[in-house]
């Protein structure tokens, strides 16, 4: 049997450690895409795109339409980098705040994905029911979270952990990402796992000038040992 290289591991190093605002979403997008049926031309919202890697994943390895929105990078940035790749016909960028009014015509997309985005917005119990009516019947919802390993809480946290957790990390374990999709009458929850790729896409950010400045004290310390990403794949009823 013919394996073939990641795409990411093709893409130019320097490239990814200019656009990467954390663990490396490429490599997370890479991962996820290969669990989810996508085809060429499908339209796929890409929901806190960040400066668009996992857009471009999506269109130059899948060949997808994709609408990359962000709430903190501008979609004139992100419009000039994906010109620059040859993909301003296959990528739209957009400035969105999903928490409030969303843009888009109801059964349009194919498929939503999320990549270490939507712990800051969808750990309640409405955006799964808000972002619904965007996908079509059979279309899927995918998202990749950092979560803990275990069923760790506020008050038994390791120790390593305690010293840099704050309720706006939006970490929770396997588990509770279950529970609260199961709750969501319209979709059928198909994937709930933790990631392969997590630490590798880690290692890759950690070589960022942005990381070096946030997070080095924090893996140094060993915490990265206590979490992983999270991928929930839903299928609209």
């Amino acid at each position: 049997m013919t394996t073939h290289a990641p795409f990411t591991d093709s893409y130019d190093s320097d490239f990814l450690r200019d656009t990467m605002m954390g663990p490396n979403a490429m490599r997370i997008t890479e991962e996820m895409a290969a669990t989810l049926p996508i085809t060429p031309g499908m339209r796929i919202l890409d929901l806190g795109c960040g400066k668009g890697i996992s857009s471009i994943l999506l269109a130059e390895k899948y060949d997808a339409t994709v609408f990359a929105a962000d709430l903190w990078i501008s979609p004139t940035e992100n419009a000039e980098r994906f010109a620059q790749l040859g993909l301003e016909e296959k990528i739209v960028p957009l400035l969105v705040d999903v928490t409030q009014t969303i843009p888009f015509a109801h059964n349009y997309f194919d498929m939503i994905i999320s990549i270490d985005a939507y712990q800051y917005f969808g750990g309640n119990e409405t955006m799964l029911s808000t972002l619904l009516p965007f996908v079509k019947k059979g279309g899927f919802i995918s998202v990749a979270v950092p979560g803990f390993i275990k069923d760790y809480s506020p008050e038994n946290l390791p120790e390593v952990v305690k010293s840099f957790w704050t309720p706006e990390w939006y970490f929770y374990p396997c588990n509770w990402w279950k529970t609260l999709w199961e709750k969501e009458a319209g979709i059928e929850l198909t994937v709930v796992r933790e990631m392969d790729s997590c630490q590798l896409s880690w290692d890759e950010f950690m070589t960022t000038k942005l990381a070096q400045e946030m997070m080095v004290p924090v893996m140094e310390a060993g915490a990265g040992a206590y979490f992983n990403m999270i991928q929930l794949v839903g299928r609209k009823r």
